[in-house]
């Protein structure tokens, strides 16, 4: 018993302590047979021979004799009935009826889980409701220095060694309980806890913890410390001066203090916060408080809460050959700094003269963090359409988040929407349903929440966490027609272009808007779409871009007034395209055009998780990252640098009505379809794989990675800022694939951020970004890491 001295009350708490184990007799014995976990995993009788065989050789017959006499044979081959567990094992007592031992008896059937524990292996004894679980189950000996043994414990986790009741002999397998003469165990160690006496005397603390409601930036304050307390929270800080902020988050010192803090100040300040309350609600039900940003600034948008990166130029390695980038000399370093010197939502200052320790929460600093992710990047429109909240949070106190299931929306629910096509033609009625969804799209109905969280934990061992909100309510501008093949989603798009087609032809205007629809498609879709558009809609004025010879023989005037526009995804790949779009842009001045890269740029890996180690230390990532990944990714940042520079230049031109060979970027269109847009998503062996066996299915050609790359790049993939991308579109953009691409985060990120750039949460840190940065770049993504996406 330990007897707990407060000056005042005491209370008695039952301790036990462990002592010497004690050796008894059981009987196992095993019904109903069944796969054991060597079976499942797939091993076969050429295992089990390959090991006899293996341990008969001269280099492992001198330790396999040995090893046998010791009984540990068979940590060398299996056992002879390996092939079969038994789904219920009894356990029954032998001689010893004590109470200890006759609790470990009864019936016990096999968990139905697997993989999830250590060899699948688990039997839960069965009883009444009041019982106490007890769970049959197989210890690993992690060091691999001994074999791994069966225990009988309280826990599922092998690991929790207070909860062992029993261990059966280091040689027993579940097999064993099949097999008549190894039914009784003689060697089973039994474990003892008997009462411990300690007396444990707290000295009375003299520190008084406080949360003022009127001082709006101070969370809690901690008076009453000793001075020698004081001497070792300051003991980093070379300051003469009274008031000091300590230093609680940079460098090793920062740790040290933080240790301090936490003998010091964490017990009375949740116990304080347990019985007071603070000014803000703790509770995970806690609602969400709003916070307006400081008089003239714009959440996001504080360079000293969060600086701007250095910017970068490109120029041309005479000795290399190649384009490198560069920033201006001692800029990595100044933002470095200013990263350091920016504020943090948690601060602790601490008065000297009054031993007086105040820690400060701001919340205006996660609230930056969150809606930058919202804004950066986006349009100057996008920063005052923010709102943001926050709420402390306990994380103690926070239950598991409950995740539902990714689902794809259907227009069951919605309306029919009739569009009037060619005789004998009409849409089915699940056709029109989809084509009043893709008209709320394009009427601007069609509202979504967009949403980013930064959470900045508390320094200490408090356990706190300042959580903020930022959400933007905008009108979706796109989306994906995912049907299966043959269903109709190409009359599905004809029928939206019909149903608008005198407002889009009211709509065109010289310059560069026109009045038609960009379907862009994969190269093999031309033609089979241009005779969809005859056979459902013949009134229509349909023009036809193969490659950039078919750009030179169309005039400006004809671009404007056409209904419908079919180029192939890939035109960037057609050769001279680029070299006009270049052209074009810089008044025809002889400027270098870069090639479509060879190969995708490649995402750096910064962990090794998965990875062979090599035996080498050098290589911190154990090989995983190709010496030319930054290569390929300098060539793709590049080319998108040029493409995109030329394309804003190019909108800035004069031209004249009956100018030929004006590239598709000039234009402004009514709408914009992605035929198969899962096809520039691709990367991965397994997607193009699948995506070949797609093709030959519906005869549309199988798309080559280099189209896939200049897919990407047409249809500004990387570009958060939508009037930026190389495409314009006016009301909508709309993808179509019979095979969406939703098996993981980063495809659905990718389907949002393209179909009208909807920002999913996460977006901020977009891996077709990273495939093109810099080294600095990288390392600042990895460093600022702990302030991205919630």
């Amino acid at each position: 018993m330990i007897t707990i001295h407060d000056g005042e009350s005491s209370k008695l708490t039952q301790w036990m302590v462990k002592t010497s184990n004690t050796k008894t007799s059981l009987k196992l014995m095993g019904e109903n047979p069944m796969d054991s976990e060597r079976v499942e995993t797939g091993l076969t009788d050429f295992s089990a021979e390959s090991l006899v065989e293996n341990a008969k050789k001269s280099h492992n017959a001198k330790s396999f004799g040995p090893a046998k006499q010791r009984g540990e044979e068979r940590r060398w081959i299996y056992a002879k009935n390996w092939k079969n567990w038994p789904e219920k094992i009894t356990i029954s007592t032998v001689k010893d009826d004590s109470e200890e031992v006759s609790h470990l008896c009864g019936e016990y059937i096999r968990a139905k889980c697997r993989q999830t524990i250590n060899q699948s292996a688990m039997w839960i004894k069965s009883g009444s409701k009041d019982d106490q679980k007890l769970y049959l189950l197989i210890k690993p000996c992690t060091n691999r220095i001994g074999p791994d043994t069966a225990i009988i414990s309280t826990s599922i986790s092998h690991a929790d060694s207070s909860c062992v009741l029993a261990t059966l002999p280091r040689n027993w397998q579940p097999c064993d309980a099949l097999n008549p003469k190894n039914h009784t165990l003689t060697d089973v160690s039994t474990m003892n806890w008997v009462p411990l006496d300690v007396k444990c005397y707290f000295s009375v603390s003299n520190v008084e913890v406080a949360s003022p409601e009127k001082s709006p930036d101070v969370l809690v304050t901690v008076k009453g410390l000793r001075k020698a307390d004081v001497v070792m929270l300051c003991r980093n800080d070379g300051s003469s001066k009274n008031t000091v902020q300590l230093n609680v988050t940079q460098g090793q010192k920062a740790q040290q203090t933080v240790r301090v803090f936490n003998s010091l100040c964490v017990a009375p300040i949740l116990k304080y916060a347990a019985g007071n309350g603070l000014k803000y609600d703790l509770s995970p039900e806690s609602p969400w408080v709003d916070i307006s940003p400081p008089a003239g600034v714009i959440f996001g948008c504080c360079d000293t809460t969060i600086p701007p990166r250095p910017t970068e130029s490109w120029v041309f390695d005479q000795e290399r050959g190649t384009w490198e980038r560069q920033s201006e000399p001692g800029a990595s370093r100044r933002y470095y700094l200013a990263l350091r010197d920016a504020p943090e939502p948690f601060q602790m200052w601490l008065d000297k003269k009054s031993s007086e320790v105040t820690v400060k929460c701001y919340p205006e600093v996660a609230a930056h963090q969150a809606s930058r992710g919202l804004i950066e990047g986006r349009g100057s429109d996008v920063k005052n359409e923010i709102s943001v909240r926050f709420r402390l949070a306990d994380l103690t106190q926070q239950t598991d988040p409950v995740v539902d299931p990714f689902r794809v929306s259907n227009c069951d629910s919605e309306e029919m929407t009739s569009v009037s096509l060619k005789e004998p033609y009409k849409l089915y009625e699940r056709q029109q349903k989809a084509v009043t969804k893709m008209c709320s799209i394009e009427d601007g109905n069609t509202l979504f929440e967009e949403l980013e969280m930064s959470e900045q934990e508390m320094p200490g061992s408090a356990g706190w966490s300042l959580i903020a909100k930022a959400t933007r309510e905008t009108k979706i501008s796109g989306g994906v027609i995912a049907d299966a093949i043959g269903a109709g989603k190409t009359v599905i798009s004809i029928a939206i272009i019909v149903r608008g087609i005198e407002k889009a032809r009211h709509s065109r205007s010289f310059p560069n808007q026109s009045s038609a629809t960009l379907v862009v498609v994969p190269p093999g879709l031309i033609d089979q779409w241009k005779s969809e558009i005859r056979k459902f809609a013949p009134s229509m004025k349909v023009i036809s871009v193969y490659d950039y010879g078919s750009i030179g023989k169309i005039r400006v005037k004809d671009m404007i007034e056409a209904d419908v526009v079919i180029c192939p995804v890939d035109i960037l790949e057609s050769e001279g395209y680029m070299d006009n779009v270049v052209r074009k842009a810089e008044k025809n001045k002889k400027i270098y055009t870069p090639k479509l890269p060879k190969y995708t740029g490649q995402q750096e890996k910064n962990g090794a998780d998965g990875v062979w180690i090599p035996s080498s230390s050098a290589d911190p990532y154990g090989g995983a990252n190709n010496p030319n990944n930054q290569k390929r990714r300098n060539e793709s940042a590049y080319y998108t640098y040029v493409y995109l520079n030329s394309v804003e230049k190019l909108r800035k031109m004069e031209v004249d009505k009956q100018d030929k060979g004006l590239p598709l970027e000039f234009f402004e269109w009514e709408r914009i379809i992605v035929d198969e847009i899962h096809e520039s998503l691709c990367t991965t062996k397994d997607e193009l794989k699948l995506a070949k066996e797609f093709s030959s299915e519906n005869d549309s050609g199988f798309f080559q990675e280099k189209n896939r790359r200049a897919g990407r790049e047409l249809l500004g993939i990387t570009q958060k800022d939508v009037r930026r991308r190389p495409l314009l579109y006016r009301r909508a953009i709309f993808g179509l694939t019979g095979t969406p691409l939703l098996d993981s985060s980063s495809r659905v990120i990718e389907l949002a951020n393209l179909m009208g750039n909807t920002y999913v949460i996460g977006l901020s840190s977009h891996w077709r970004k990273l495939e093109r940065e810099s080294c600095r770049d990288i390392f600042l993504h990895n460093y600022l890491e702990p302030k991205q996406s919630r």
